[in-house]
C-alpha cells in the first residue's frame, strides 16, 4: 500500500505541474496577444501624437504585402506644394514612352515663364528656390532627365517651370485622372503670382498621393522599366527630414517631399531590407510651429515603420 500510495502521490505532482505549466502558457499567449500591435492601435496612438501639434494633417498608409490600409483625413485637401513634382515626372516619362521626346534630349535652360491667368511673363527669385545652382547657367542646355532629376532630389523650382511647360499641366492632370488619383489637380509651375492670388494652386490629398505611390511600386505606370527608372530618382530626395528621419539605415525611401509657409509634407515608398514595401503619405496644413510639425511626422512615420516591419 506504501508503494502504491507514492505512486500515485508521483503523478499526482506530475500532473498537477502539467496544469500548472499549461496555465502559465495560456497567460503568456492571452498576454502577448492584449499586446501584438493592431491598426486600430497604431491608429488611435498617431491621432494622439497629432493631438499634440497645432496644425491639420493626413495621414495614408499601405502595406503592399497585406493590402491593410490606415487613412486619416485622407479626402482633404491639401496645397500639394512640391509634391506635385512627382506626378510630373509620371507624365513626362509618359509622354516620352510615347515618342514625344526622349529623356536625353536637350533644354536650354530659361528664367522666363508665363502667368496662367494672362499670359504675361514673370520669373523665379533664386533666393525663394532650394536649388539655386541651375540659375548660374541660363542659356546653356541640360538634359530632360537632368532637369527632371532636380526637380525631384533638390525640388528644384527652375527645373520644375521648365519640365512642365514641356508637357502641359493639363496632362499632367488627365493622366493623375487616368491613374485613379480623382483630385490631384496640377494647373501650374511655381511662383505664379497671379495665379496665387486668384486662388488658382495646385492641390491634393493624401489617398490620391498614395494611389499614384502604389502604382509606381508595382510597375504599373508606363512599364515596369519606367516605374523602376522614376522610383531610382526619388530614391536620391535629398530632404530626409519627414519619413526616413527616424527610420534604420538600411531601410530605403523613394520620396518627395514639399513645404511653404505652415505647410510640410512627406510621401513615397518606404522599402524595408527584406523587400517589402509600403506607401505612406503625410500631409500638414496650418502649423504654427512647421518644426513641430515635421517632428511629429517624423515620428508617425517611425510608429508605422514599427507596425510595418513586425514578425
Amino acid at each position: 500500500m506504501l508503494g502504491i500510495g507514492r505512486f500515485n502521490v508521483f503523478y499526482y505532482l506530475r500532473y498537477m505541474a502539467y496544469r500548472t505549466l499549461l496555465l502559465v502558457i495560456t497567460c503568456i499567449t492571452l498576454f502577448s496577444c492584449s499586446n501584438k500591435p493592431t491598426l486600430k492601435k497604431l491608429q488611435k496612438n498617431i491621432e494622439t501624437k497629432l493631438a499634440e501639434t497645432q496644425g491639420d494633417f493626413a495621414v495614408a498608409f499601405k502595406d503592399l504585402s497585406t493590402g491593410e490600409e490606415l487613412l486619416i483625413n485622407d479626402q482633404t485637401f491639401f496645397h500639394a506644394a512640391s509634391t506635385m513634382k512627382t506626378p510630373v515626372m509620371i507624365e513626362v516619362y509618359k509622354q516620352a514612352a510615347a515618342g514625344k521626346f526622349s529623356l536625353t534630349d536637350s533644354v536650354t535652360i530659361k528664367n522666363l515663364f508665363r502667368s496662367i491667368v494672362d499670359s504675361s511673363l514673370y520669373t523665379l527669385d533664386s533666393a525663394d528656390d532650394s536649388e539655386k545652382e541651375l540659375y548660374r547657367h541660363i542659356g546653356e542646355k541640360r538634359t530632360l532627365y537632368k532637369l527632371v532629376y532636380d526637380m525631384i532630389i533638390n525640388s528644384s523650382n527652375l527645373a520644375t517651370n521648365m519640365v512642365i511647360e514641356m508637357v502641359d499641366a493639363r496632362n499632367v492632370t488627365q493622366t493623375m485622372r487616368q491613374l485613379g488619383a480623382k483630385h490631384i489637380q496640377v494647373l501650374r509651375g511655381v511662383e505664379d503670382n497671379k495665379a496665387y492670388r486668384k486662388g488658382l494652386n495646385n492641390i491634393t490629398n493624401a489617398y490620391d498621393l498614395m494611389v499614384i505611390y502604389e502604382k509606381m511600386a508595382r510597375g504599373e505606370i508606363v512599364d515596369s522599366a519606367s516605374c523602376q527608372a522614376m522610383i531610382d530618382i526619388l530614391l536620391d530626395q535629398q530632404f530626409n527630414d519627414k519619413i526616413p528621419a527616424l527610420l534604420p539605415k538600411e531601410v530605403k525611401v523613394a520620396h518627395k517631399t514639399g513645404n511653404i509657409n505652415g505647410v510640410e509634407h512627406d510621401s513615397g515608398i518606404v522599402i524595408l531590407p527584406n523587400g517589402k514595401k509600403y506607401v505612406l503619405v503625410l500631409l500638414s496644413k496650418n502649423l504654427v510651429h512647421e518644426d513641430k510639425g515635421i517632428k511629429a511626422m517624423a515620428e508617425i512615420s517611425k510608429m508605422i515603420y514599427d507596425y510595418a516591419s513586425r514578425p
